[in-house]
């Protein structure tokens, strides 16, 4: 198994790093959108953040992962369930990270019939797509601003019911797959599509570094990495294991954070002051604020944590005014410095 850059020693690029820890302290977030310049440790940031959260339990011979103690199985561990004594026997799996490729079929990416098993053997069988090899995981598009238009419709549907349904060449199919979407991609190069862009969670820009000092360190450790990639994570372990006991405390402690009624308020208004359309950008918020509160160990979510968090959740659903030429980052800053004084 090749060894990963760790996470703690990506330089800078705070609002990416901040943004990955929190969807996975909360899925429900809804992913992240990372725009910006090549190089700049996006792929690099998302393989990291898989490998430093602990391994998950799943099913074993599950081809989805799925979680033993699921309610919501798929029709695989159902079967075995009512089968048995309602207990599957599970083992710990590394938390998947998929790459779905601009390239991909629609086959490959939603599944099709398993063809060695039909010639071989006469029998329907399904082959899972990358869907489902995501599932309780990550799924990575990179450059996807560039995604193909029939990709990007399955995309939406599996995100709105965190199902894949599958009815093609005589097999039906339905099973679970629930992801965290991260996305990166460069804006020169083409705009999402709205309908997808509202999918995200977060939205996080990252940039070339244009301090000396930033540049000479991001050089040297991933040359360090390169030349001795087992001394590398090794120095590197115990800043990773400190990241990884807080992700499992927030995890822990997720529930039992506060969301005060003025809380939801402060974040009505600044939807309202900036006239986001629908209430995703509430929704988000309240998400994305509670998981840093959950993740820093506080008991319930200030106006703090929602002046931390506003520009990565509102700045990708902002409408164009063409009378307002400033950036939507200046823009959630001037609507928080009303709003949240």
């Amino acid at each position: 198994m090749s060894l990963v850059f760790p996470f703690s020693a990506i330089v800078g690029q705070d609002e990416m790093k901040r943004a990955l820890l929190l969807c996975a302290v909360d899925p429900r977030i809804g992913g992240v959108l990372v725009l910006g310049d090549r190089g700049t440790g996006k792929s690099t940031a998302v393989r990291a953040l898989a490998a430093l959260l602990p391994p998950m339990n799943a099913v074993v011979g599950c081809p989805y992962g799925c979680d033993p103690k699921t309610a919501n199985p798929c029709e695989q561990c159902r079967a075995h369930r009512a089968a048995g004594s309602g207990l599957l026997k599970s083992a710990k799996i590394p938390v998947p990270v998929v790459d779905l490729p601009l390239g991909a079929t629609e086959d490959r990416v939603v599944g099709a019939l398993d063809l060695e098993r039909a010639l071989t053997k006469g029998e329907k069988a399904f082959e899972p797509g990358l869907l489902g090899r995501a599932n309780r995981g990550f799924l990575y598009i990179d450059e996807v601003n560039l995604l193909e238009d029939h990709l990007v419709d399955v995309l939406l549907d599996v995100a709105a019911s965190g199902e894949n349904v599958v009815e093609r060449e005589g097999i039906s199919v339905r099973h679970p797959a629930r992801f965290v979407l991260i996305g990166s991609g460069n804006p020169e190069e083409g705009e999402l599509r709205p309908q997808l862009l509202d999918r995200f969670g977060l939205s996080v820009e990252v940039r070339t570094p244009t301090e000396l000092k930033s540049r000479v360190d991001v050089v040297r450790r991933r040359d360090a990495f390169e030349r001795d990639p087992a001394g590398f994570v090794e120095q590197w372990r115990k800043a990773d294991a400190k990241v990884r006991r807080q992700i499992d405390a927030g995890r822990n402690q997720l529930e039992s954070v506060q969301v005060p009624d003025s809380a939801l308020e402060q974040g009505a208004r600044l939807c309202i002051a900036l006239g986001t359309d629908g209430l995703r950008g509430e929704l988000t918020l309240l998400r994305t604020a509670r998981a840093l509160a959950a993740f820093e160990g506080a008991s319930q979510v200030e106006d703090s944590h929602l002046k931390r968090i506003a520009v990565s959740a509102l700045r990708h659903r902002l409408r164009r005014n063409p009378l307002d030429e400033s950036g939507s980052d200046i823009r959630v800053e001037r609507a928080m410095s009303e709003v949240l004084a």
